[in-house]
């Protein structure tokens, strides 16, 4: 998806496509950018109040959880899920320990604890 800045879209008329272009096992959702078959043909012909909302049905949905491996450690373990409120366990830890200010994809929680221990200290 395009960027977003707080709660602001930076370009609407830009297209959510990210590339992945399959469909979900019910054939109507793309697995990429998650629109339906509608919003994907008609994308080029809506004006910008209807880009609009489908860029923000797109930015409600939960994030879609992702098995991943620790670049540190090796170990497998879910990303997307197990948070406080639903979203994933990272975003309960302190901001510069989150993923979205690394520079590097998620660390598992184990080494993320770790990093956030020796940090304390």
């Amino acid at each position: 998806m395009n960027k977003v800045s707080g709660n602001k879209m930076a370009k609407t008329e830009l297209s959510p496509c990210i590339g992945i272009c399959r469909l979900d096992d019910s054939g109507q959702i793309c697995i990429g950018c998650r629109r339906t078959l509608d919003e994907i043909a008609g994308w080029s012909r809506y004006g910008e109040e209807q880009k609009a909302q489908v860029w923000r049905r797109l930015l409600a949905l939960p994030l879609p959880v992702q098995a991943k491996t620790c670049p540190q450690c090796g170990s497998g373990f879910a990303c997307g899920a197990g948070g406080e409120s639903g979203g994933c366990w990272c975003a309960d830890l302190p901001l510069e320990l989150s993923p979205s200010g690394a520079d590097s994809d998620c660390l598992c929680p184990a080494c993320l604890q770790k990093r956030l221990s020796l940090r304390d200290e």
